[in-house]
């Protein structure tokens, strides 16, 4: 690794961790990092909170002449995820070739566990309005015919003020 790094120049951590984990992760799953950090482009965001990719097996071979066949993409879900996920194989299949580049993948092999996903923490929750904030939110929004359109945009109003630090 000291040999691909001039001395001296600044290397992101991403790079090197990358570097150390992509070839154990080939040789113990058959997965590379790039497929694991593309995880959410790859299957959108709403099956990447629910799903993550666990190993790539290649169908074993017995002489160097047998033709090739493509490999089985085993991925972790939970709960209804796997429904979802089962529904949109075909299409993950294919999204998961074009991200590399040849149609290694020919199945998907769903199996059900707990993924840990790096969750946000959850949203602070907005404080009370002073009366002040309170009738000043009102007044700007009062003008408003619509009673829904109203009390909608009194509600995110009230949230983001309620989220900004009191002027002390």
């Amino acid at each position: 690794m000291a040999g691909k790094v001039p001395l001296g120049n600044p290397v992101p951590v991403s790079d090197l961790a990358t570097e150390i984990l992509d070839p154990v992760l080939r040789k113990r799953a058959g997965i590379s990092v790039g497929l694991v950090q593309s995880w959410e482009e790859i299957v959108g965001p709403r099956l990447a909170l629910k799903t993550r990719p666990e190993k790539i097996q290649w169908p074993r071979r017995m002489h160097e002449d047998d033709p090739f066949e493509p490999a089985t993409l085993i991925v972790a879900c939970e709960g209804m995820a796997a429904l979802h996920l089962q529904h949109e194989t075909g299409e993950v299949i294919g999204r998961v070739n074009s991200f590399l580049g040849f149609n290694a993948i020919g199945r998907l092999r769903i199996v059900q566990k707990p993924v840990a996903n790096n969750t946000a923490a959850p949203r602070p929750r907005p404080r009370q309005l002073t009366d002040v904030e309170r009738k000043k939110l009102s007044g700007t929004v009062g003008v408003i015919e619509d009673e829904g359109l109203r009390a909608s945009l009194e509600r995110l109003g009230a949230t983001i003020i309620g989220t900004r630090q009191r002027k002390s």
